[in-house]
């Protein structure tokens, strides 16, 4: 969402309508570059961190 913000919102757009479109350019542009994500947050982390949010079903 950041890369989103950045570089398709960074303006006002007045109409829903408009928006949708802007989104949905940036979206097959960005799309046809094959552009990947690098993800920070790891299962692993996201396990130790998120843990209190999931009780273990183990005794």
């Amino acid at each position: 969402f950041a890369a989103l913000s950045k570089q398709c919102l960074d303006r006002r757009i007045g109409r829903i309508e408009r928006l949708r479109e802007e989104v949905e350019a940036w979206c097959e542009r960005r799309n046809a570059r094959g552009v990947k994500v690098e993800w920070r947050f790891t299962t692993e982390v996201a396990r130790t961190k998120l843990d209190h949010l999931y009780p273990s079903n183990q005794n």
